[in-house]
């Protein structure tokens, strides 16, 4: 369990080509900061965890539950575990995503 991390000491990580920052991590849930290129188009697919997220900088198009969502600075997000979703990027850029439970495939 990490429950403070300073900037500095944020772990670098990349998944499916998408580099990010693995944050704090507590008992149950976890952050990572997701950093986007243009190229990091997410298809679509799922996981056992739920996720929030809060665009900090870009612009994407989040898609699930059937419905497309165009997404800047300062919006934010829910995504249910276990359900169908991906994500295009129009804009490159940075979003915090929280985990619940944590994701050990980020680890």
């Amino acid at each position: 369990m990490k429950s403070v991390v300073k900037k500095e000491n944020g772990v670098p990580r990349q998944f499916l080509g998408v580099d990010f920052v693995v944050l704090s991590i507590g008992n149950k849930s976890m952050v990572a900061k997701m950093l986007y290129k243009v190229t990091d188009n997410v298809p679509f697919h799922k996981h056992p965890n739920e996720q929030s997220g809060y665009v900090i900088s870009g612009r994407y198009i989040l898609c699930f539950d059937g419905q497309r969502y165009e997404l800047a600075t300062g919006d934010s997000y829910s995504i249910p575990a276990n359900v169908e979703h991906s994500i295009d990027i129009i804009e490159p850029g940075e979003v915090l995503d929280v985990f619940t439970p944590i994701r050990q495939d980020y680890l």
